[in-house]
């Protein structure tokens, strides 16, 4: 007959094997991301250089505010609005700019850079699947380049709103109507919807594709993501006198007309988010799709290659 005593020490154990299995599954992708931080710094400190550069030449323009301020009465509610945003819409769009060029970049030698630099035979040697590199190398200019900049943009902004004030009040004039027509957290919504929706889904078969050709090339991985498209499109021009091709590059690269681009933050910025259109755009999907592909391939490539 089995006592309860005897039965606790089987549940113990049972829960002693779950909760250590459980972690296991996610301990690897969670250190392999710590990995890409730790050896691509470039992913924050660039972005936090160009910011800190901004917002100097802010601070100094600033300055003149009070007297630009003043002549601002004259225009009207929307014109003042468009005027007083511009420098914000402007931060915004450097820093995702930066961005943007950043997760290019990481994309291109995330995968030949340990091949190059030979340290792929010490991270094969860990038991730590290629899949799992392959995602959490897919991570970082999917979900961590576009959050920091996220945050970045943030602080940056509500900086330059401070300063602002600072210096309309310094001059003896009322910060209120700063503050009424920068709407800081429609900036923000309006940002985060972009970069969700353009950097994390819509450019995901971007960096596929450059993680891909960074797993095969054996040199100028650059090149080699770079010039097949063009002589594609160079080919179908020559031979059937069309720009198909091309087009379908410029609209992978620019998106739908469901975009709410921040390049242009109209006062009704909030009203122009329309998720609906977005997600019922077939280029999203096979988008995706591709992307999927891309990664998978870039696994099973990652498996065979040896270094340089």
């Amino acid at each position: 007959m089995t006592t309860p005593s005897s039965a606790m020490p089987d549940s113990s154990v049972d829960t002693e094997r779950v909760v250590p299995t459980t972690l296991a599954a996610t301990r690897p992708f969670y250190w392999s991301i710590r990995r890409e931080l730790w050896e691509y710094r470039s992913i924050y400190l660039a972005p936090f250089a160009v910011a800190g550069v901004f917002l100097f030449g802010f601070f100094v323009s600033a300055t003149r505010l009070p007297g630009r301020f003043g002549s601002l009465a004259s225009l009207d509610k929307a014109q003042q609005h468009e005027a007083l945003l511009r420098p914000y819409d402007f931060a915004s769009g450097v820093v995702m700019l930066v961005s943007f060029l950043i997760g290019i970049y990481y994309s291109l030698d995330a995968l030949y850079g340990e091949r190059r630099d030979r340290s792929i035979l010490f991270w094969k040697s860990l038991p730590v699947s290629d899949l799992t590199t392959v995602l959490s190398k897919a991570v970082v200019p999917l979900v961590i380049v576009p959050l920091f900049a996220f945050a970045l943009t943030v602080i940056l902004q509500f900086l330059m709103l401070l300063w602002s004030s600072m210096i309309l009040v310094a001059s003896g004039q009322a910060a209120g109507v700063l503050w009424s027509q920068v709407s800081l957290f429609e900036i923000w919504v309006t940002l985060l919807y972009h970069l969700v929706t353009v950097h994390l889904l819509w450019y995901a078969p971007i960096y596929g594709w450059l993680l891909l050709i960074s797993a095969w090339a054996r040199r100028a991985p650059f090149l080699w993501a770079v010039l097949p498209p063009l002589a594609i499109a160079a080919l179908e021009k020559v031979l059937f006198n069309s720009a198909h091709f091309a087009r379908f590059m410029a609209y992978r690269f620019g998106g739908p007309e469901a975009f709410a681009f921040p390049s242009k933050l109209k006062m009704d910025a909030m009203m122009a988010l329309n998720p609906g259109r977005f997600l019922s755009a077939p280029g999203l999907w096979l988008g995706l799709v591709a992307a999927v592909l891309f990664l998978v391939a870039a696994a099973r490539l990652r498996r065979y290659r040896e270094p340089l």
